[in-house]
């Protein structure tokens, strides 16, 4: 569903992904790993195509993000790092807002379905302006929710959230990579515990290490992100 070739992305002389290639099938969770600068949200930024590499093709879903850009969009929910947010809009108003771009016909009872989802439903009657930044996110996972996509690509998608509020919000997500495909950028070792079937190390932009976590046990995967990011 997603398939990555080569991609390659130069900023000023420098790469900030340099050569990387993989892909993710249905039913798949993956975790995204490496330090802060390693690349992570260019390459997601590439994917959804709000970005172009300098070298290299993906597709989603069989769509070429060169050249059937809208088709990828079409497939895609995406939370990214910085949660954008109309913070005047109230929970459901905003979430009518995203349910109408995708031409959503039942779009009441889809926002009802996604405020219930994610947890929402305590403060839905409230401006977005006046959320906890948990809250925030929860809003920002149920705009990528709505239209069903077929993948997922969240940008640390657990960012501010409480103990409880993690729990419900790694379980939805979950849920989800049970019939779609999900890629999901993190560096904390418990998240992708927690969610990935697989997890992806990239340091300098380049790919350093893939693995299924059938395979290697949490401490083995800390000991390799240290071992091939130091």
């Amino acid at each position: 569903m997603i398939e990555v070739k080569n991609i390659t992305k130069i900023y000023d002389g420098q790469k900030a992904v340099d050569n990387v290639s993989f892909s993710v099938k249905e039913g798949e969770v993956v975790g995204l790993l490496g330090p802060n600068g390693a690349g992570k949200s260019t390459l997601m930024k590439i994917l959804t195509c709000y970005i172009p590499p300098t070298e290299g093709e993906a597709t989603v879903c069989g769509h070429s993000i060169y050249d059937d850009p809208l088709a990828v969009r079409r497939e895609i929910g995406y939370l990214p790092e910085q949660n954008p947010l109309y913070l005047d809009m109230y929970v459901r108003e905003f979430l009518r807002f995203a349910a109408g771009i995708y031409g959503i016909k039942e779009s009441k009872d889809r926002v009802e379905e996604m405020i219930k989802l994610v947890g929402l439903t305590p403060e839905s009657n409230k401006r977005i302006g006046q959320l906890s930044k948990g809250y925030r996110q929860r809003v920002g996972l149920a705009q990528a929710l709505i239209h069903d996509p077929k993948v997922l690509i969240l940008d640390e998608p657990t960012t501010g959230l409480d103990p409880n509020q993690l729990e419900e919000i790694r379980n939805v997500i979950k849920n989800a990579g049970k019939k779609k495909v999900v890629l999901l950028s993190t560096h904390i070792m418990q998240e992708v515990e927690a969610m990935c079937t697989r997890a992806i190390i990239i340091n300098h932009g380049k790919l350093v290490s893939d693995d299924h976590l059938g395979n290697i046990t949490s401490q083995q995967l800390t000991e390799k992100f240290h071992q091939v990011t130091a």
